[in-house]
């Protein structure tokens, strides 16, 4: 009897190849299981191209307001920039696609799940680790580690068993997209001195010559509002993602660290989350407590690190979510936001009904109600140990 295995699938050459490979070499009956997080395909055609590439069913599952409301919520309020820089494109679908993977192969008898991943990137990583968090009892394949075919032969096989799949073997780059991004390696992208050709980006082209302002507001950490209208998180990502790219804001071209150890060279198109990020930590400075906020932003990228590592299943990051969530109650408050032609961002002013922003304590006007008289006490108690330090040990010490 064949043993049957849920496939991740996204309709390009590997995935399609990895269908008839399997069932060719492994006997293995492969149920296509294609995650729509909102990369904007016409998942109706992957589902008959999966189907025609030799799966026994094929699987479509509508996920955008999952990922909006489970994963790219999180990571918001995270403010969740890898070293600092990447907001986590492609590392927060993983774990939702291997949660459907593994819904499906319940579901349907499955004792394996599969993806497309090669060996030398971080997705396999994010893969098998959220299958075994999730799933410990269930084998993972990967096809592509086990088949030893560069691109070109993978081509030719597709070509030989007529896959249906469009095939160009002048394709230079590869692309992943989500809700919350988009993700351009390979071709002249490998080469770190070279800057990015303009027909790489989609979601930063320049087609506005204004400035473009626009107020966000959040609810509790999470953004529910654009320009006072009140949308669905799906919606609002969309609609600031336009805006801001409109400008050309959103880029990242980055040197990144990669967790199987190799350096690579990685361009991201990210408006709509670097933006979100950027008006988030901006009302973060008006609504949490100094301490608070001090520690939450000690924390943040080591919670970055475990989702890049895909660790989004681990007891961590489960308990550093839960501190990040706690920290948001009051994080509630309008910022804007102004995207300049060429792809500049600044936050124009930020307003909260619960800020401890407090006027009358900030001002040097004659309104001003802080109590100078205490400050000399506090100051000198606060400089006490340094102090003493000095008298006793520092004396005739040059300064370093």
């Amino acid at each position: 009897m064949s043993r049957r295995v849920v496939l991740a699938y996204s309709g390009g050459l590997d995935t399609s190849v990895a269908v008839h490979w399997s069932g060719a070499e492994l006997d293995t009956e492969v149920i296509a299981v294609a995650v729509d997080v909102g990369q904007g395909a016409d998942f109706e055609e992957i589902r008959e191209r999966a189907l025609r590439a030799g799966a026994v069913e094929a699987i479509v599952v509508d996920a955008r307001e999952e990922m909006a409301n489970d994963f790219v919520a999180p990571i918001l309020m995270a403010n969740a920039l890898y070293e600092g820089r990447y907001p986590l494109v492609s590392s927060i679908s993983r774990p939702l696609i291997v949660r459907h993977l593994v819904a499906a192969a319940r579901k349907h008898g499955a004792d394996a799940v599969a993806h497309g991943c090669t060996g030398k990137g971080n997705d396999q990583v994010r893969f098998d680790v959220a299958t075994r968090s999730l799933a410990p009892d269930l084998e993972i394949v990967a096809p592509v580690r086990v088949w030893g075919m560069n691109r070109e032969e993978t081509i030719a096989y597709a070509e030989k068993h007529e896959l249906p799949i469009t095939i160009s073997r002048d394709k230079i780059y590869s692309i992943d997209e989500n809700l919350w991004g988009r993700s351009i390696e390979c071709g002249i992208l490998e080469d770190p001195w070279a800057a990015p050709p303009e027909d790489v980006f989609t979601l930063t082209v320049p087609t506005t010559s204004e400035a473009v302002e626009l107020v966000v507001g959040f609810e509790a950490g999470v953004p529910v509002r654009l320009d006072g209208k009140s949308l669905g998180l799906v919606e609002l990502i969309e609609r600031v993602g336009a805006l801001a790219g409109s400008t050309g804001f959103g880029r990242v071209d980055m040197i990144e660290g990669r967790r199987v150890g190799i350096k690579s060279r990685e361009v991201y198109e990210c408006p709509a989350a670097l933006a979100l990020i950027k008006a988030h930590q901006d009302l973060e400075g008006l609504t949490l407590e100094r301490d608070v906020a001090h520690e939450k932003a000690r924390l943040e990228p080591r919670f970055s690190e475990l989702v890049y590592d895909g660790m989004w299943f681990s007891p961590l990051r489960e308990a550093l979510s839960a501190f990040v969530a706690s920290t948001q109650r009051d994080v509630t408050g309008d910022v804007r936001l102004r995207f300049q032609p060429g792809g500049g961002a600044e936050v124009l002013g930020r307003r909260s009904p619960v800020g401890l922003y407090d006027e009358n304590l900030a001002t040097y006007e004659g309104e001003d109600t802080f109590h100078h008289e205490d400050a000399a006490g506090f100051v000198r108690l606060f400089g006490l140990s340094v102090q003493t330090w000095a008298a006793r040990q520092g004396v005739g010490r040059s300064p370093a």
